[in-house]
């Protein structure tokens, strides 16, 4: 049987509640906001978006890929594990080590090197900021998680592309910002379009706080089930962990082994308070 490609294209890719099926219990609190300041809140986080994707081409960072399919009664049916380390070459080209690869025993799905490639730079943040322009932000209100205080945003395509007739991937899902830095901290959704043997996962990132003024990917994670137009369905369960930033070049630091996918949910680092004048 020919296997259905997963393409993991952007693991911050987000979901909203109107696209069906991504609606989450939530502590969302509906706080009214002039249009104004939504504008305003708006052209902050997709500006700091920019500077964060300029920023990460100057960081070195461990990816530890693993991405599992689930058989019946919940059994792992298949792995693909892939561990590397995000060097930087002199001239400021991005070079991938890797570190942890054994081989895949997946049968259900196929991942390509150009899909683990999109985990390995800009496209782990969920905005492309010159794509600002074909995005539609619905504010949808607060909600408190730990110590951050977050304005919670729907996020989708004004007009969705025909996928036979462009390559790019977008986004549409949900974002939290940092109300304080206006810095997206959380996301969770999938990419669009899809074709009829490419379908997308639905994911959960946590950002972490990086030298105290940049949100960079900490844990991106999924459970989901792909449904594909010849009615076959196939559960995925993906795991990816972004560690060790530093900016620079560096030597490689080989990861940790672990052969079982941690349930864990990294919780982002409060943004430190701006000292006063």
């Amino acid at each position: 049987m020919k296997r259905a490609k997963i393409i993991l294209f952007g693991l911050t890719i987000l979901c909203v509640s109107a696209m069906g099926g991504f609606a989450q219990t939530s502590n969302i609190i509906k706080k009214d906001l002039s249009q104004a300041e939504i504008d305003r809140i708006v052209k902050t986080f997709t500006t700091n978006e920019a500077k964060f994707r300029n920023a990460l081409a100057g960081y070195v960072f461990n990816r530890s890929a693993n991405i599992q399919t689930v058989g019946m009664g919940g059994q792992i049916s298949g792995t693909y594990r892939r561990d590397s380390f995000l060097n930087l070459t002199e001239d400021g080209r991005r070079v991938e080590k890797i570190v942890f690869a054994p081989m895949p025993t997946l049968t259900e799905i196929t991942i390509s090197a150009a899909d683990l490639d999109n985990l390995s730079g800009v496209d782990q943040f969920a905005i492309d900021p010159a794509a600002i322009p074909q995005y539609n932000f619905t504010y949808v209100g607060k909600e408190k998680i730990d110590e951050l205080d977050l304005y919670v945003f729907d996020v989708s395509l004004k007009a969705v592309p025909d996928p036979k007739k462009i390559k790019q991937h977008f986004f549409s899902g949900r974002i939290w910002v940092d109300d304080r830095d206006l810095m997206i901290v959380k996301t969770k959704g999938k990419a669009v379009p899809e074709q009829k043997n490419e379908r997308f996962p639905v994911i959960e990132t946590w950002r972490e706080n990086v030298d105290g003024k940049y949100w960079f990917p900490s844990l991106a994670s999924s459970d989901d089930e792909l449904v594909f137009d010849n009615g076959n369905t196939v559960k995925v369960k993906v795991r990816v962990k972004y560690k060790d930033y530093a900016v620079g070049r560096s030597e490689v630091r080989v990861l940790d082994d672990d052969e079982e996918i941690k349930e864990e949910k990294p919780k982002p680092s409060p943004t430190p308070i701006p000292k006063k004048p």
